[in-house]
């Protein structure tokens, strides 16, 4: 397969899967709050998530990434609505990124990396073999890049979040 098909065939699973539900609303969030403001912004965001289920059920598609996605928004749409800073709308990410750091971090500590549980759950492997002296050590270098990359991150999100940096948010998450 060649590159151009590769890419192709990558955009068409962004654009069919999951990723599209959790990329939309956010983008709709952005640009309608800098053309009408955060509660215009908000009910937007919250219709483009309903309207993707609604496209998900009468495609006979999954819909629970786009249920998920409708409480996600709508959370985070609440934030900013609450608040009148459409810089809340990223709180429940910037609570997840302490949640993953607190996670990995945990998991590390009691020498089970959260890589090994992912993939075991991603993959349906036996447990067990995650957790022999011969695969643990590269599911535990893999978590601390996680844990660092997502310290990080969280870095960057909270730098932005005070300055009310909204498109900066966006791209970060």
């Amino acid at each position: 397969m060649n590159k151009g098909n590769e890419i192709i065939e990558e955009l068409k699973t962004v654009l069919t899967g999951k990723t599209l539900d959790a990329l939309v609303p956010p983008i709709v969030f952005i640009f309608a709050n800098g053309l009408y403001g955060i509660n215009w912004a908000s009910i937007l965001a919250i219709c483009s998530a309903v309207l993707i289920g609604i496209a998900r059920l009468v495609l006979r598609q999954t819909w629970k990434y786009a249920f998920g996605g409708l409480i996600g928004v709508s959370v985070a749409a609440g934030f900013s609505y609450i608040a009148g800073n459409a810089a809340n709308y990223y709180i429940p990410k910037i609570i997840g990124s302490v949640a993953f750091i607190v996670a990995a971090g945990t998991s590390l500590i009691i020498k089970k990396p959260l890589a090994a549980w992912v993939s075991h759950l991603s993959r349906g492997w036996d447990l067990n073999w995650f957790w022999r002296s011969d695969v643990r050590p590269a599911y535990t270098e893999v978590t601390i890049f996680w844990t660092l990359f997502f310290a990080l991150r969280l870095f960057i999100q909270l730098f932005l979040f005070l300055r009310g940096d909204v498109a900066g948010l966006f791209l970060v998450n």
